[in-house]
């Protein structure tokens, strides 16, 4: 699908960036499985993903023998990082690591029941909620350093976030991207109808600058080297900013964790999805090799640059911060009429809070 132009006339109304309705933008951007679930069987979806059970019922101590979750595994890196840290030995089955990371995606796998556990960044529950589809929140490690940059197309002259200003934006309201390119405006205090929000999803992005479709674009920090690498010579470059996205979460379905065999084996995952990244985080030469370069077909010099960059994880014992800043995410939405304003409490399963961090070091608690 090619990108919508967002400019036309300009509307004064708060569902209108840049001459598009965000009701039309939504639909577009989500596709047709989600734009059905936000009309008319909206309210049928969400009385079936709405769970019946009690998320108020305390955790199993143990995993029921025959359980099994589904859980998100983008690119392989949770599998990978389990099998270098050797946290085998699950006391459940895990009957699939998913090849999925985009939010949308992941809330049309947990729609479809074809996933349990998904790891995302903060925006992709809010966006849940709004759709109606009932998830919680079970694990957060805090970000501190930026993981997104900002990509020009090939011979872009913008210098700066203030450069943005009348320029085409690559724009994934669902999905980490969407929400630190809100925010770089935000702080910039350039306004959403000064700019044209391009909708798209993030696996969109690379081609949309290429072509010259999209004058910036939202990266990740592990996309930039081969972009650059490609691009670079012919005058596209990056824009860095101070812009963090907090939150790396783990989420699942209210449906999952009313189950309580499922419940106990999503409690017993937490600890080692922790381990994993803090085994990578102290590892980094091995990471480097065995994920980058050998999964990713990266040369070992841009390997190196993206875990120079790496976050140190951190697991915090208390969520109040998390909430604050999904607090935060949701109302900055809200602002520009991508969802309807709502308390993001009931967003966090705080049954699973201090899970996380009592797994790993004192140093990686935050």
């Amino acid at each position: 699908m090619p990108p919508l132009s967002a400019r036309s006339t300009r509307s004064s109304s708060p569902l209108s960036t840049s001459g598009v309705d965000r009701r039309v933008f939504l639909s577009t951007l989500l596709g047709a499985a989600a734009a059905a679930g936000l009309s008319g069987c909206a309210d049928a979806d969400a009385a079936g993903s709405r769970s019946k059970g009690d998320l108020s019922a305390p955790l199993a101590d143990k995993v029921p023998q025959d359980t099994k979750l589904a859980i998100a595994s983008y690119q392989g890196v949770q599998e990978l990082q389990f099998k270098l840290a050797g946290l085998s030995g699950l006391p459940f089955t895990v009957s699939d690591w998913v090849n999925i990371g985009a939010g949308p995606d992941v809330i049309n796998a947990f729609r479809a029941k074809s996933l349990d556990v998904g790891n995302n960044a903060g925006i992709p529950p809010i966006q849940a909620h709004f759709q109606g589809f009932d998830a919680k929140i079970v694990a957060i490690n805090i970000t501190r350093k930026p993981n997104y940059l900002f990509a020009t197309k090939p011979g872009s002259g913008i210098k700066d976030v203030q450069g943005f200003k009348g320029r085409k934006l690559a724009f994934s309201q669902g999905q980490a991207q969407g929400v630190v390119l809100l925010r770089a405006l935000k702080q910039a205090g350039i306004a959403y109808d000064d700019v044209n929000l391009v909708p798209l999803t993030s696996n969109q992005f690379l081609t949309a600058l290429q072509a010259g479709q999209v004058d910036i674009a939202p990266l990740a920090n592990s996309q930039a080297p081969a972009y650059l690498k490609q691009y670079g010579s012919k005058g596209a470059h990056t824009i860095t900013t101070d812009v963090v996205d907090l939150l790396n979460l783990l989420w699942a379905p209210s449906s999952v964790l009313a189950d309580r065999a499922k419940a106990a084996a999503v409690a017993a995952y937490i600890p080692r999805w922790a381990k994993g990244q803090v085994w990578a985080y102290e590892h980094p030469d091995a990471w480097n090799e065995e994920f980058y370069v050998k999964t990713q077909n990266l040369t070992l010099d841009q390997a190196r640059s993206i875990t120079a960059l790496a976050n140190k994880p951190l697991f915090p014992p208390s969520w109040d911060e998390a909430v604050k800043w999904e607090q935060e995410t949701a109302d900055l939405l809200a602002e520009g009429g991508f969802v309807k304003e709502f308390k993001v409490d009931s967003l966090f399963d705080r049954r699973f809070e201090a899970i996380a961090a009592r797994a790993v070091p004192a140093e990686y608690r935050k």
